[in-house]
């Protein structure tokens, strides 16, 4: 793929999320997903429209491309977005099994306007040691493993 090809997925994933961003459906993120060279799906963030707070451009992206591929699995595609992915983001890129991300602003750009993805990031590095972020008690282990076995041993997809 030449060098202008992949501008132009990228500027596709910054005309919408500057549509979306001057409507106030969320912030200055937009994402596109190519497969062999074909644009599948163009997104952007949709945090405040739709109060939701994983409505992430690449998540949006990520579930509009399963939909017209009618997969989970995104092997073979791309992903252009305008922000360094989020961890979130980040995890739901390897979860969809995509293998290069193309981005423009990185998360101190983020940061500068606000966002906490390096603040997240830096939280993850550091052994999720911020008590006052976030406290993890863990439940009935016994019983939800027996949940996990029994999918194990039913065969069920793996993903």
């Amino acid at each position: 793929m030449e060098k202008h090809e992949h501008s132009e997925y990228m500027r596709k994933a910054i005309e919408r999320a500057k549509q979306t961003m001057e409507l106030g459906h969320g912030g200055p993120f937009g994402a596109a997903i190519v497969k062999d060279g074909n644009l599948i799906a163009v997104s952007s963030n949709s945090v405040l429209k739709d109060c939701d707070p994983s409505a992430h451009a690449e998540v949006n992206a990520i579930r509009a491309a399963g939909k017209v591929l009618g997969t989970h699995d995104l092997s073979g595609c791309e992903l252009y977005a305008t922000g360094y992915p989020c961890p979130m983001c980040l995890s739901a890129i390897i979860w969809a099994n995509i293998s290069t991300v193309y981005y423009g602003c990185d998360p101190t750009d983020a940061e500068a306007i606000g966002f906490r993805d390096d603040f997240i990031y830096r939280y993850l590095e550091n052994g999720r040691q911020e008590p006052s972020l976030i406290t993890f008690k863990q439940l009935e282990q016994d019983r939800c493993k027996a949940l996990f076995n029994a999918y194990q041993n039913n065969n069920h997809t793996v993903y």
